[in-house]
Protein backbone atom coordinates (compact mmCIF):
# COMPACT_ATOMS: atom_id res chain seq x y z
CA UNK A 1 0.00 0.00 0.00
CA UNK A 2 1.29 3.59 -0.63
CA UNK A 3 1.63 5.95 2.10
CA UNK A 4 2.96 8.67 0.86
CA UNK A 5 2.98 9.87 -3.15
CA UNK A 6 3.82 13.07 -5.33
CA UNK A 7 3.19 13.40 -8.72
CA UNK A 8 5.08 15.90 -10.89
CA UNK A 9 5.56 18.28 -8.40
CA UNK A 10 7.16 21.66 -9.06
CA UNK A 11 8.84 23.87 -6.75
CA UNK A 12 10.30 27.56 -7.94
CA UNK A 13 11.87 30.32 -5.53
CA UNK A 14 12.50 34.07 -6.94
CA UNK A 15 10.68 32.77 -10.71
CA UNK A 16 11.83 35.60 -13.38
CA UNK A 17 14.30 37.16 -11.05
CA UNK A 18 18.39 36.93 -11.44
CA UNK A 19 17.74 34.78 -7.98
CA UNK A 20 15.73 32.29 -9.28
CA UNK A 21 15.89 28.69 -7.99
CA UNK A 22 14.20 25.32 -9.18
CA UNK A 23 13.82 23.56 -6.68
CA UNK A 24 11.86 21.08 -7.41
CA UNK A 25 11.60 19.67 -11.02
CA UNK A 26 8.67 17.26 -11.64
CA UNK A 27 9.86 15.30 -8.65
CA UNK A 28 7.35 11.98 -8.56
CA UNK A 29 7.92 9.37 -5.72
CA UNK A 30 5.71 6.63 -4.39
CA UNK A 31 6.65 5.33 -0.94
CA UNK A 32 5.48 2.45 0.58
CA UNK A 33 3.62 1.71 4.08
CA UNK A 34 6.49 1.28 6.64
CA UNK A 35 9.29 2.05 4.30
CA UNK A 36 12.04 4.25 5.40
CA UNK A 37 13.56 6.35 2.89
CA UNK A 38 16.82 8.27 3.12
CA UNK A 39 17.35 11.68 0.69
CA UNK A 40 20.82 12.68 0.09
CA UNK A 41 21.65 15.43 -2.19
CA UNK A 42 23.89 18.37 -2.47
CA UNK A 43 23.16 22.05 -0.90
CA UNK A 44 20.56 23.39 -2.93
CA UNK A 45 19.23 20.12 -4.07
CA UNK A 46 15.79 20.06 -3.60
CA UNK A 47 16.00 17.76 -0.39
CA UNK A 48 15.08 20.51 2.34
CA UNK A 49 12.31 22.22 -0.16
CA UNK A 50 10.91 18.67 -0.86
CA UNK A 51 9.98 17.46 2.87
CA UNK A 52 8.99 20.97 3.66
CA UNK A 53 6.52 20.47 0.69
CA UNK A 54 5.38 17.12 2.13
CA UNK A 55 5.08 19.11 5.76
CA UNK A 56 2.71 21.87 4.17
CA UNK A 57 5.45 24.75 4.63
CA UNK A 58 6.51 25.23 1.57
CA UNK A 59 3.31 24.96 -1.26
CA UNK A 60 3.65 24.02 -4.31
CA UNK A 61 3.15 25.36 -7.65
CA UNK A 62 2.40 22.06 -9.60
CA UNK A 63 1.80 19.09 -8.86
CA UNK A 64 -0.20 16.86 -6.24
CA UNK A 65 0.75 15.36 -3.03
CA UNK A 66 -1.45 12.34 -1.75
CA UNK A 67 -0.98 11.15 1.86
CA UNK A 68 -2.91 8.24 3.50
CA UNK A 69 -5.01 8.05 0.16
CA UNK A 70 -5.80 12.04 0.87
CA UNK A 71 -5.23 14.77 -1.40
CA UNK A 72 -3.42 17.11 0.66
CA UNK A 73 -1.62 19.26 -1.82
CA UNK A 74 -3.45 22.07 -0.51
CA UNK A 75 -4.04 21.22 3.36
CA UNK A 76 -2.12 24.05 5.33
CA UNK A 77 1.00 22.90 7.42
CA UNK A 78 -1.32 22.91 10.75
CA UNK A 79 -4.14 20.37 8.78
CA UNK A 80 -0.83 18.19 7.96
CA UNK A 81 0.63 18.10 11.32
CA UNK A 82 -2.37 16.01 12.58
CA UNK A 83 -1.04 13.06 10.30
CA UNK A 84 2.72 13.96 9.72
CA UNK A 85 5.50 13.85 12.70
CA UNK A 86 8.50 16.21 12.50
CA UNK A 87 11.62 16.67 13.81
CA UNK A 88 13.78 19.62 12.95
CA UNK A 89 17.22 20.04 12.38
CA UNK A 90 17.67 22.88 15.57
CA UNK A 91 16.66 20.73 19.06
CA UNK A 92 14.82 23.65 20.31
CA UNK A 93 12.16 23.24 17.30
CA UNK A 94 9.26 21.15 17.82
CA UNK A 95 8.76 21.84 21.91
CA UNK A 96 7.51 24.54 23.75
CA UNK A 97 10.78 26.27 25.76
CA UNK A 98 8.48 27.75 29.10
CA UNK A 99 6.59 24.57 29.57
CA UNK A 100 7.97 21.78 31.44
CA UNK A 101 8.72 17.83 30.00
CA UNK A 102 5.49 16.68 30.88
CA UNK A 103 3.49 19.45 29.88
CA UNK A 104 5.40 19.20 26.10
CA UNK A 105 4.77 16.04 25.91
CA UNK A 106 0.95 15.87 26.78
CA UNK A 107 0.42 17.88 24.32
CA UNK A 108 2.12 15.78 21.43
CA UNK A 109 -0.25 12.83 23.13
CA UNK A 110 -3.13 15.10 22.52
CA UNK A 111 -2.28 15.47 18.51
CA UNK A 112 -5.55 15.50 16.95
CA UNK A 113 -7.58 15.59 19.50
CA UNK A 114 -10.18 18.37 21.59
CA UNK A 115 -9.38 17.61 25.14
CA UNK A 116 -7.60 20.20 27.06
CA UNK A 117 -3.87 20.32 29.04
CA UNK A 118 -6.14 19.64 32.14
CA UNK A 119 -7.46 16.55 31.40
CA UNK A 120 -4.15 14.97 29.53
CA UNK A 121 -1.90 15.78 32.43
CA UNK A 122 -4.19 13.27 34.49
CA UNK A 123 -2.48 10.63 36.92
CA UNK A 124 -2.55 7.71 34.22
CA UNK A 125 -1.40 10.07 31.89
CA UNK A 126 1.63 11.00 34.03
CA UNK A 127 2.42 7.65 34.89
CA UNK A 128 2.24 6.60 31.00
CA UNK A 129 5.08 9.78 29.71
CA UNK A 130 6.45 8.33 33.23
CA UNK A 131 7.39 5.15 31.77
CA UNK A 132 7.56 5.64 27.85
CA UNK A 133 10.29 8.38 29.11
CA UNK A 134 12.00 5.61 31.10
CA UNK A 135 13.19 3.73 28.14
CA UNK A 136 15.01 6.62 26.83
CA UNK A 137 17.35 6.05 29.41
CA UNK A 138 18.32 9.47 30.22
CA UNK A 139 16.60 9.25 33.64
CA UNK A 140 14.19 12.11 32.55
CA UNK A 141 11.13 10.14 33.93
CA UNK A 142 12.40 11.64 37.40
CA UNK A 143 12.09 15.12 36.16
CA UNK A 144 9.25 15.36 34.56
CA UNK A 145 8.67 19.06 36.32
CA UNK A 146 11.77 20.64 35.25
CA UNK A 147 11.40 22.91 32.47
CA UNK A 148 12.52 21.38 28.71
CA UNK A 149 14.65 24.27 28.04
CA UNK A 150 17.07 22.90 30.60
CA UNK A 151 17.65 20.03 28.72
CA UNK A 152 21.18 19.41 26.47
CA UNK A 153 20.44 18.78 23.00
CA UNK A 154 20.96 15.34 22.65
CA UNK A 155 18.27 14.71 25.62
CA UNK A 156 16.11 17.46 24.07
CA UNK A 157 16.05 15.93 20.31
CA UNK A 158 15.67 12.57 21.84
CA UNK A 159 12.85 13.86 23.66
CA UNK A 160 11.10 15.49 20.44
CA UNK A 161 11.64 12.22 18.61
CA UNK A 162 9.92 10.56 20.98
CA UNK A 163 6.84 13.20 21.09
CA UNK A 164 6.77 12.77 17.00
CA UNK A 165 5.81 9.21 17.44
CA UNK A 166 3.74 9.07 21.18
CA UNK A 167 0.91 9.28 18.52
CA UNK A 168 1.65 7.19 15.49
CA UNK A 169 1.89 9.42 12.74
CA UNK A 170 0.90 8.18 9.14
CA UNK A 171 4.28 9.92 8.27
CA UNK A 172 7.91 10.79 9.81
CA UNK A 173 9.85 14.08 8.47
CA UNK A 174 13.09 13.89 10.12
CA UNK A 175 14.69 16.90 9.03
CA UNK A 176 18.36 16.19 9.43
CA UNK A 177 17.41 15.86 12.90
CA UNK A 178 20.91 14.71 14.17
CA UNK A 179 23.28 17.24 12.56
CA UNK A 180 23.39 20.25 15.46
CA UNK A 181 24.42 17.22 17.78
CA UNK A 182 28.00 16.16 19.15
CA UNK A 183 28.94 13.15 17.77
CA UNK A 184 27.55 10.99 20.99
CA UNK A 185 24.45 12.60 21.13
CA UNK A 186 24.32 11.97 17.23
CA UNK A 187 24.34 8.23 18.05
CA UNK A 188 22.21 7.97 20.94
CA UNK A 189 19.48 9.68 18.45
CA UNK A 190 20.12 7.36 15.66
CA UNK A 191 20.09 4.44 17.33
CA UNK A 192 16.90 5.90 19.33
CA UNK A 193 15.01 6.60 15.78
CA UNK A 194 15.52 2.92 14.45
CA UNK A 195 14.76 1.46 17.70
CA UNK A 196 11.22 3.75 17.55
CA UNK A 197 10.46 3.37 13.67
CA UNK A 198 11.13 -0.03 13.75
CA UNK A 199 8.61 -0.90 16.25
CA UNK A 200 6.49 0.82 14.69
CA UNK A 201 6.69 0.32 11.30
CA UNK A 202 6.67 3.91 10.91
CA UNK A 203 6.92 5.65 7.36
CA UNK A 204 9.54 7.62 7.22
CA UNK A 205 11.49 10.17 5.09
CA UNK A 206 15.14 11.37 6.71
CA UNK A 207 17.07 14.16 5.43
CA UNK A 208 20.83 13.51 5.73
CA UNK A 209 23.97 14.68 5.30
CA UNK A 210 25.80 11.98 7.03
CA UNK A 211 26.81 9.35 4.05
CA UNK A 212 27.28 6.77 7.35
CA UNK A 213 23.73 7.28 8.41
CA UNK A 214 22.08 7.09 4.54
CA UNK A 215 23.96 3.42 4.31
CA UNK A 216 23.40 2.43 8.06
CA UNK A 217 19.84 3.51 7.84
CA UNK A 218 16.33 2.95 6.19
CA UNK A 219 15.49 0.62 2.98
CA UNK A 220 15.60 3.08 0.37
CA UNK A 221 18.18 5.84 -0.95
CA UNK A 222 16.85 8.57 -2.88
CA UNK A 223 19.55 10.71 -4.31
CA UNK A 224 18.32 14.67 -5.15
CA UNK A 225 20.47 17.14 -8.30
CA UNK A 226 19.20 20.29 -8.99
CA UNK A 227 15.52 19.57 -8.14
CA UNK A 228 15.37 16.05 -9.94
CA UNK A 229 15.82 12.49 -8.58
CA UNK A 230 19.10 11.26 -9.56
CA UNK A 231 19.14 7.98 -7.92
CA UNK A 232 16.78 5.68 -6.33
CA UNK A 233 18.49 2.62 -4.49
CA UNK A 234 16.73 -0.01 -2.34
CA UNK A 235 16.60 -3.41 -2.13
CA UNK A 236 20.05 -5.65 -2.56
CA UNK A 237 21.51 -2.52 -3.95
CA UNK A 238 20.79 -0.52 -0.63
CA UNK A 239 21.88 -3.25 1.93
CA UNK A 240 25.05 -3.08 -0.18
CA UNK A 241 26.03 0.33 -0.15
CA UNK A 242 29.00 2.01 1.73
CA UNK A 243 29.61 5.51 2.47
CA UNK A 244 32.61 5.34 -0.15
CA UNK A 245 30.26 4.74 -2.97
CA UNK A 246 28.16 7.98 -2.45
CA UNK A 247 31.32 10.22 -1.95
CA UNK A 248 32.14 8.42 -5.46
CA UNK A 249 29.17 9.41 -6.69
CA UNK A 250 29.27 12.82 -5.17
CA UNK A 251 32.66 13.75 -6.70
CA UNK A 252 31.68 12.62 -9.64
CA UNK A 253 28.53 15.45 -9.79
CA UNK A 254 30.80 17.88 -8.52
CA UNK A 255 33.31 17.15 -11.54
CA UNK A 256 30.69 17.13 -13.85
CA UNK A 257 29.63 21.07 -12.62
CA UNK A 258 32.72 22.02 -13.68
CA UNK A 259 33.07 21.73 -17.40
CA UNK A 260 31.21 24.13 -19.52
CA UNK A 261 27.34 23.54 -19.74
CA UNK A 262 27.21 21.45 -22.95
CA UNK A 263 29.54 18.83 -22.15
CA UNK A 264 28.25 18.57 -18.56
CA UNK A 265 24.69 17.81 -19.87
CA UNK A 266 26.17 14.87 -22.26
CA UNK A 267 28.21 13.56 -18.70
CA UNK A 268 25.35 13.97 -16.27
CA UNK A 269 22.93 12.24 -18.79
CA UNK A 270 25.68 9.19 -18.96
CA UNK A 271 26.24 9.18 -15.25
CA UNK A 272 22.63 9.74 -13.39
Amino acid sequence: MTALSLHQTHKTFHAGTPDEVLALRGVSLAIEEGSFVVVIGTNGSGKSTLLNAVAGTVMLDRGRILLADRDVTRWPEHRRARIIGRVFQNPLSGTAPGMSIAENVALAARRGRTHGLGWALSAHTRAEIAARIGGLGMGLEDRLGNDIAGLSGGQRQALTLLMATWVRPHLLLLDEHTAALDPKSAALVVRLTHTIVAAQRLTTVMVTHSMHQAVELGDRLIMLHRGQIIADISGAAKRALRAADLLARFEELRRIEQLDPSAADLLRAFYV
